[in-house]
């Protein structure tokens, strides 16, 4: 499966997520509105490897690029604001990469969504 169908199930699985180009990419959305990750399949700006960007909890951007920097990094634009870069060109793990999306969606989702995920 390529990466931007692996990312769509994982995203189009969540609650009110819908999906659409943003500045050229795939990004997912809760409710059309609030964007919680974008696939960069070619790479996007410096970062020329396949990635993905997506909310992160605070403090969890600088914990994860710490403990392996080989493979999270901090994405510009939205690193400032805690998003966290993930590298997909080496062997993700795509059940941890699926708790990443999960968790950006909790970073960006209502309270009644979040119920739902219960």
């Amino acid at each position: 499966m390529d990466l931007l169908a692996r990312m769509r199930e994982i995203c189009l699985a969540l609650p009110e997520t819908t999906e659409r180009l943003s500045h050229g990419e795939p990004t997912w959305f809760v409710r059309g509105k609030t964007s919680f990750l974008t696939l960069a399949v070619r790479g996007h700006h410096e970062n020329t490897f396949p990635h993905l960007c997506c909310a992160a909890p605070p403090g969890v951007q600088a914990e994860l690029i710490a403990e392996n920097p080989d493979v999270f990094f901090r994405p510009p634009y939205v690193g400032h604001r805690g998003w966290l870069g993930v590298r997909l060109d080496r062997d993700p793990d795509w059940a941890e990469i699926r708790e990443l999306a999960v968790d950006a969606y909790r970073t960006v989702a209502p309270k009644r969504l979040l119920a739902e995920l219960e």
